[in-house]
């Protein structure tokens, strides 16, 4: 919603909603999935990834699905939704981060949505203050995207 009002189009990829293979190495690429998903990829001028951490890293999905799409995330501009189970992981998302800049030269957006359980209520994803982040990023998203990328169509 807020990359709309940003001015973006966009599209919601939910991980859960597609029957991943465990990164191999390279065989599983032409897996239907990875096929119909890659493509979505490499098309964004932007891509904000929402990701759970655990363990002081982002969740295994998250990291499987750069695996499996790899090159298609090459110069990419990328902003973080982190849910966390507590305050002091907030950097946890950093070596994600690393691999995208080093790995396919992504632009990262430095500018973090970090919320922890306190911050999460039933119907929104926070306070007040996580909100704002939110629309932060998303404005940054379009901001950098369309500094990069004046004629790349979304």
């Amino acid at each position: 919603e807020e990359l709309c009002a940003a001015g973006a189009g966009g599209e919601v990829l939910d991980l859960q909603d597609y029957d991943l293979p465990m990164s191999d190495g390279g065989v599983c690429y032409g897996h239907e999935h990875v096929a119909g998903l890659a493509p979505k990829v490499h098309h964004a001028k932007g891509i904000i990834v929402a990701t759970a951490i655990y363990n002081y890293d982002v969740n295994a999905a998250t990291k499987n699905f750069l695996e499996l799409t790899g090159k298609a995330w090459e110069g990419k501009v990328v902003g973080f939704i982190c849910a966390a189970g507590g305050h002091g992981s907030y950097m946890s998302v950093m070596p994600f981060a690393n691999s995208l800049m080093l790995d396919y030269r992504c632009h990262i957006i430095p500018r973090f949505v970090y919320a922890a359980p306190s911050h999460i209520d039933e119907t929104t994803f926070g306070d007040k203050a996580v909100n704002q982040r939110i629309e932060e990023l998303a404005a940054e998203t379009q901001r950098l995207t369309d500094a990069l990328f004046p004629h790349k169509s979304q």
